[in-house]
């Protein structure tokens, strides 16, 4: 497993080798008891997510989303947020990922790479972008463009789509979603979410889709069984 350390990987070809040897891994140590992403949502989706035509994957096996970014990664901080500590390494006791993607009015957006390594830049890859350096990293985390958020904890607890964006320093609410303002309508799984979308659970292969404005994206699935996560 790649450890990050406060030495990170300096150059975009050793980063590249380390990313996928993290890919490589991504099986959970520990996982929660909702693994719903993979087969309660083929039948209220219409597609898949990353099979617009063009989109390529990138090195977690996730196809890189498209669009501008929904805000920039360099909003993280560093001091605790939500009880979640921004450390030297990952923390892998609890160890599993979530997708998420959001459209502001029809127009898909990217969650950038670097979310939770506060001080990072995206390097690129022939694999696309990849988060470089860093001051440290939270246990609530992005690798790159892909949308995967890992959750990566000292002990097993169930976060939630608003610890990251707390993480991330960008508002989430029912009228906001990062940069972007407008009637938020969350997906989870396939399944209309009507509570706050800051208390969606992030479990294992949990699928979130988030449609800002109008019109409302028909949900996408998340083919996990493709990926090494």
């Amino acid at each position: 497993m790649w450890r990050r350390s406060r030495s990170f990987l300096p150059t975009a070809a050793a980063l590249l080798a380390g990313a996928l040897a993290l890919a490589g891994c991504g099986s959970s140590s520990s996982s929660s008891s909702s693994s719903a992403g993979s087969s309660s949502t083929a039948a209220a989706s219409t597609g898949t997510t990353g099979s617009t035509p063009g989109a390529r994957l990138g090195f977690e096996g996730v196809a890189l989303e498209q669009g501008g970014d929904l805000a920039p990664a360099g909003t993280t901080q560093t001091g605790t947020v939500d009880g979640i500590q921004c450390g030297a390494t990952e923390q892998l006791a609890y160890h599993i990922h979530a997708h998420l993607s959001v459209f502001v009015n029809g127009a898909p957006k990217a969650i950038p790479p670097g979310v939770g390594i506060p001080g990072s830049s995206p390097q690129l890859t022939p694999q696309g972008p990849i988060a470089a350096g860093g001051q440290c990293i939270y246990w609530l985390h992005t690798h790159t463009s892909d949308g995967v958020i890992h959750i990566e904890s000292p002990t097993q607890r169930i976060y939630t789509l608003g610890n990251f964006f707390d993480v991330w320093h960008q508002p989430l609410s029912a009228h906001q979603v990062g940069t972007a303002t407008g009637k938020v309508t969350p997906y989870v799984d396939g399944k209309p979410w009507t509570k706050d979308p800051r208390a969606i659970p992030l479990n294992s292969h949990t699928v979130i889709q988030l449609s800002v404005g109008s019109p409302v994206v028909p949900f996408q699935t998340m083919p996990w069984a493709a990926t090494q996560l």
